[in-house]
């Protein structure tokens, strides 16, 4: 073979190679567009919806009373309708992701529709995004099955949803991009969905503005310098917030738990829910009812909050999932996070309104084991300068939270630490809990043994006695 004939070849594969590339780009540029121009669609039909009842029902002093008929409605329009969309939205898609390559069922967008706006307009503490990505996940599934694209593609397609209602709800469509390809499994991104999901969510959050969805604040900026003394705070307050992602953790597993007591009488689940956030709110905690978005915008504007504001939206979003009402999770974990952030700004003596921001961003990571996304969301929303204390305190948080999260159908993928490992490959709900290797164990023990060894010396000492 001559040379040339060697160099025809060779040109000739490249060009296929680059040409079946090419393809395949352009091949999931135009169905990504497609899927985010029909995610846009339905998350500004969703939020202006959304916007107007809370808007009409808020204009009554005390219009969370009706909150258990709401939470009842709820309830049962899923169960009877849809109850495949029982929950908070995002952890039904990331559910079918794994177990059902995708498949989703068309009934399940206008219910979740309903079933959301009625539980979060009478008074029910949950958010939207979920819904958002719930709905926009099915139409996307329904749009794989009509032009009967693989199980492969619509699994693409229905990740593509989640990345594209994530961003259009909060105006972040990178981070929403990277949200949906990094939330499915805990310590792996699928890098094969990373262009479709940049271009659906790109596209989502353009349709959705142009049709004048909107959410509640500007992007804010801060001239940040960096200081040592500022770093330090920033990762003792990753730590804090780790604790604060564990509560509220804890809190939706604690309301679901509790709930399932009333199984045997099902109607009983929304009816006592709603009681118990009806009583919290004529005690005066209304405002952390509803979005509570009020709350959230007054910490990242550095006005004080109250010190059991993240405590209350924590067990008040658990009471409101758990006994059966439907929404997302995320903007919860921004009012816990932002509130919770300006306490511990005021208590080490900062600025309120950037470690309200940095609980915000933190909180997402560790609740949702999302380290990337978030730290990317806090660049969008808070100016380049915030980068790098954002992704500090968002790595910190991860790390902290250990094998949870808000969604338990998220598959662990690698460990977080080497230190503490949780089965591969399963559920981080799995039952199989964390473990310490054999060395962290031994050196563990002996430091608990001179813990107690001081202990009892103290215990010992005369004058401690007299």
């Amino acid at each position: 073979m001559t040379f040339f004939d060697r160099l025809t070849r060779r040109v000739r594969r490249q060009f296929l190679e680059s040409s079946a590339l090419f393809l395949n780009i352009l091949r999931w540029t135009v169905l990504a567009t497609i899927v985010g121009v029909i995610v846009g669609l339905s998350t500004a039909l969703f939020i202006l919806l959304l916007h107007k009842s809370i808007h009409f029902m808020q204009q009554y002093p005390y219009y969370f009373a009706i909150l258990p008929l709401g939470l009842l409605f709820s309830t049962y329009f899923i169960k009877f309708l849809a109850p495949q969309a029982e929950g908070h939205g995002t952890e039904k898609v990331i559910e079918a992701v794994h177990k059902r390559d995708g498949r989703m069922y068309a009934l399940d967008a206008p219910v979740k529709l309903i079933a959301t706006v009625v539980t979060i307009a009478t008074g029910g503490s949950a958010g939207k995004e979920g819904p958002a990505a719930q709905i926009g996940a099915t139409l996307a599934s329904v749009f794989a099955t009509l032009f009967r694209l693989s199980k492969n593609d619509r699994k693409k397609l229905v990740i593509c949803g989640i990345s594209a209602g994530f961003a259009a709800v909060f105006s972040t469509p990178v981070a929403g991009a990277l949200f949906g390809v990094e939330v499915l499994f805990l310590g792996q991104i699928m890098y094969e969905v990373l262009l479709p999901s940049f271009v659906a969510g790109i596209t989502a959050f353009q349709v959705s503005r142009w049709l004048g969805a909107s959410y509640f604040w500007d992007p804010m900026t801060w001239s940040l310098e960096f200081s040592e003394a500022l770093f330090f705070q920033v990762i003792l307050s990753g730590v804090v917030f780790g604790l604060v992602c564990i509560l509220f953790i804890e809190a939706l597993r604690w309301g679901h738990k509790f709930f399932n007591n009333f199984n045997h009488v099902p109607f009983w689940k929304p009816v006592i829910g709603g009681l118990l956030l009806v009583g919290f709110g004529l005690l005066g905690a209304d405002s952390g009812l509803g979005l509570g978005v009020d709350t959230l915008e007054r910490a990242l504007s550095g006005e004080p909050t109250p010190w059991w504001a993240w405590i209350f939206k924590s067990f008040a979003t658990g009471t409101t999932l758990g006994c059966g009402g439907s929404g997302g999770v995320i903007t919860p974990i921004f009012i816990v996070g932002a509130s919770a952030g300006s306490v511990w700004g005021q208590i080490i003596g900062a600025d309120p309104s950037i470690f309200a921001a940095l609980g915000m961003v933190a909180l997402v990571s560790g609740c949702a084991n999302t380290p990337i996304a978030a730290s990317v969301m806090g660049i969008e929303l808070f100016g380049k300068a915030f980068g790098p204390y954002g992704a500090t305190v968002c790595v910190v948080a991860f790390l902290m939270t250990g094998y949870r999260g808000v969604y338990s159908s998220q598959i662990l993928a690698r460990q977080k630490v080497e230190i503490l490992t949780a089965p591969l490959n399963q559920p981080i709900s799995s039952d199989a809990t964390p473990s310490f290797d054999s060395d962290t164990q031994r050196h563990y023990m002996k430091f608990w043994h001179i813990l107690e060894d001081i202990w009892n010396w103290i215990r010992g000492v005369k004058f401690w006695r007299h």
